[in-house]
Order: C-alpha cells, then sequence, then structure tokens
C-alpha cells in the first residue's frame, strides 16, 4: 500500500502531464496550498523561470485578510496574482490545480483570477 506522500506525489504528476499534453505551450498557473497559506506563481516551463508571484503573505494582502486559509484570502490572491499577470502582459495560461480537487480554495482562486483578466 502506498502512502500518503506517494499519493499525493503520484495526483501531482497525473496533473503535470495532462497540463504538458493539452497546455500548448502556455504559461502555468500554479498554485500551493497549505494549513496556513495560500501560494500562486506563473511559471514559464520552456525557460524555467518565474514571471509573477502572489501569495497571502504578501505585505499588501496580510493588512486586509484576517486569516491565510480561508476563501476570502484565496479570492484575494487570485485577484493580486491577475493584475500581476496582466501587468508583465500575460493573459492566457492553463491553470495547474498541483493535486488539489478543485473546490473551496482552490476554485476560489480560479474564479478571482478570471474575473480579474486571466482566462484558462
Amino acid at each position: 500500500m502506498l502512502k500518503p506522500k506517494e499519493l499525493t506525489a503520484r495526483r501531482k504528476l497525473r496533473v503535470r502531464v495532462q497540463i504538458r499534453k493539452r497546455g500548448g505551450g502556455r504559461l502555468r498557473l500554479s498554485v500551493f496550498r497549505s494549513s496556513k497559506h495560500i501560494y500562486a506563481q506563473i511559471i514559464d516551463d520552456a525557460q524555467g523561470r518565474t514571471l509573477a508571484t502572489a501569495s497571502t503573505l504578501d505585505k499588501g494582502l496580510r493588512v486586509d485578510v484576517k486569516t491565510g486559509a480561508d476563501i476570502e484570502a484565496a479570492k484575494a490572491v487570485g485577484k493580486l496574482i491577475a493584475e500581476r499577470a496582466v501587468a508583465a502582459g500575460i493573459t492566457e495560461v492553463v491553470f495547474d490545480r498541483g493535486g488539489y480537487m478543485f473546490h473551496g480554495r482552490v476554485k476560489a482562486l480560479a474564479d478571482a483570477a478570471r474575473e480579474a483578466g486571466l482566462s484558462f
């Protein structure tokens, strides 16, 4: 029987393989959620560079959100990452949920990013 860490790694790999197949060379919006915070970054896999980042640890968001572990914080991070991406000239990405189910905080971040100008 596989350990939980191995199962998580398999899910993450399965998602990444599908993104590479269907992504068409687009940039990747990657999400990581911990028990206390949520992080998002836009990655160019061809060059291996991170182009934009946002998290609940950013100074501007720390004042606005009460905790980094709720849906409101995820919406704020989604809006911030989309604003930074549009400022950098990025409008189209592929969403990498990182093995997490697409609901709750992950879905809230994705919806807020879409509303703020990113398309995926």
